[in-house]
């Protein structure tokens, strides 16, 4: 029993080693709400600090060059997906304050908070020492990935196939196993199970976030409520977009090292 205990403690501060670019840019969205910041804009506020952010983690090493690549890319598709979900013709959710490093309706700091999910899985992989068992085609994967990211997008003019794609998932990945090490012995459990679980606790995080305005959505706008639980289906399926371009990239890497 102190082992297991043991094992347990350990898994949870690992866990918060790995959340730590994205724990501390969700400090900063709290702090950005209480603090006086003066003549600063919110936006622009939470913006400097994650690059703040992003420059102490390479600094200290504690993120390599080629993860910092992976968070631009991150930061890229988040970006992309913002000025859809925002455009007033769909305005999904919104960032109705002022901000002076606002690219049409969506403050660039929102980026980062993808950025932050990319950051997570990196770390994890490293400190978990993380392997895969029974993973599917990377082209398999790389086109469901892109049919999750298009279904963002087409959901706003024709049916929603996230109860098509949900199903898909769980077909893609039913026999892959994630194998972990958190102290001695190793660990396994299925990787769709790590979607879901890593897709609730951001669901959670929303809840807290959007508690402290860092964006709203239209039934928010009043006062706020908390978000849906549906929302957990879309953070499924956006982490598994960012799984398996984390989990491609680390792939490759590591053949071309061998090879």
């Amino acid at each position: 029993m102190r082992n297991a205990a043991f094992e347990f403690l350990l898994f949870g501060l690992k866990e918060a080693r790995a959340c730590l670019f994205a724990g501390s840019f969700f400090l900063v969205l709290i702090l950005s709400k209480t603090l006086p910041l003066g003549p600063l804009p919110r936006y622009d506020f939470i913006l400097i600090a994650a690059i703040m952010l992003q420059v102490a983690l390479l600094a200290s090493r504690i993120e390599s060059l080629s993860e910092a690549v992976v968070l631009g890319l991150f930061h890229f598709i988040g970006l992309m997906l913002e000025l859809f979900k925002t455009h007033p013709a769909i305005n999904s959710w919104s960032y109705p304050e002022f901000g002076y490093t606002k690219l049409g309706t969506v403050p660039l700091y929102s980026g980062f908070m993808y950025a932050a999910v990319a950051s997570y899985l990196c770390q994890a992989w490293r400190i978990f020492h993380l392997e895969l068992t029974h993973y599917p085609s990377y082209r398999l994967s790389l086109l469901l990935c892109v049919a999750i990211y298009a279904n963002f997008f087409t959901n706003a003019f024709v049916r929603d196939v996230r109860l098509v794609l949900i199903p898909l998932v769980f077909v893609f990945f039913w026999r892959t196993q994630v194998l972990f090490t958190v102290w001695k012995a190793r660990r396994r459990m299925p990787l769709v199970l790590s979607f879901l679980l890593i897709g609730f606790f951001i669901w959670v995080a929303e809840n807290i976030a959007t508690y402290f305005g860092a964006w709203v959505y239209p039934d928010q706008a009043a006062r706020w409520t908390a978000v849906s639980a549906q929302k957990i289906s879309s953070w499924f399926l956006l982490v598994i977009i960012s799984f398996v371009i984390v989990a491609d990239l680390k792939h490759w890497r590591e053949r071309r090292q061998t090879n």
